[in-house]
């Protein structure tokens, strides 16, 4: 097929195209029939139609949804309220060279807290968070030798 018979077969889908039968008479004659067999569907008929069941499934399904994201919401907003009155005691020097040691500090030991809260007995993590704490220290004199 070259370009010159693929330019005539498109030009050729804009012309209009009739069909090969009336529909028109088969449309006409199941209308015909549908209206002498139609009446009203009552309540629990309608409700025993498929579509409606899944509108109510549907429904149930958007509120458990809206639901759970109020409530994560909400526990998200108690965890940033309860990390924001924590960070109101945290130490943060006024030097920048050092402000990046004491939020990895910091964020050291919260997470050795979390992880004692776990096993409190556990002597690794004992020693660790007092070697944190002694690191934090030993910052904040280095940050006031500094001046």
């Amino acid at each position: 097929m070259n370009e010159f018979e693929w330019l005539r077969q498109t030009r050729a889908l804009r012309e209009p195209v009739s069909p090969r039968r009336d529909l028109w008479a088969g449309i006409d004659a199941a209308l015909d029939a549908a209206d002498g067999k139609t009446t009203a569907p009552t309540a629990r008929r309608a409700w025993r139609q498929p579509h409606n069941w899944l509108i109510a499934a549907s429904f149930v399904g958007l509120s458990l949804f809206a639901g759970s994201l109020a409530v994560h919401l909400r526990d998200r907003t108690l965890t940033n309220a309860t990390v924001s009155t924590t960070d109101v005691g945290r130490w943060r020097p006024n030097d920048p060279r050092l402000a990046g040691a004491a939020v990895e500090l910091d964020a050291a030991n919260m997470e050795l807290r979390q992880a004692m809260e776990q096993a409190p007995d556990s002597p690794a993590l004992q020693r660790l968070l007092m070697r944190t704490q002694k690191q934090q220290s030993q910052l904040r004199q280095m940050e006031h030798q500094a001046g």
